[in-house]
């Protein structure tokens, strides 16, 4: 278990089966070329310095919503703000780092 993992709270690789299980949107937060290097499939880019673009792709704020970073610092950081914005089901998944699933290109 990594450090940031003491703050999401598990796995990135179980989460993410959970939040496909729930119907949940994964986003990832990280810059967009860091996505387009890798990402969880179904993931779509929010970057964490235009997070108020969410609102596009998740107009429902109690739609569950599980996030991702490098590391889980940004997630983390990003999930306060949704729950500020109003979102009521945010999930830190912790970082792509600790990912043990295929990622798409």
């Amino acid at each position: 278990m990594g450090l940031f993992s003491f703050f999401t709270g598990g796995n990135i690789t179980e989460s993410a089966a959970d939040a496909r299980d729930r119907g949940a949107l994964i986003v990832d937060v990280r810059e967009t070329d860091e996505y387009r290097r890798g990402h969880i499939e179904g993931a779509r880019s929010v970057p964490l310095s235009d997070l108020a673009s969410i609102r596009r792709i998740a107009p429902d704020d109690q739609a569950p919503l599980y996030l991702y970073c490098a590391s889980g610092a940004r997630s983390a950081r990003a999930a306060s703000q949704l729950r500020s914005m109003g979102y009521a089901d945010v999930t830190n998944m912790g970082g792509i780092m600790g990912y043990r699933g295929p990622l798409v290109r």
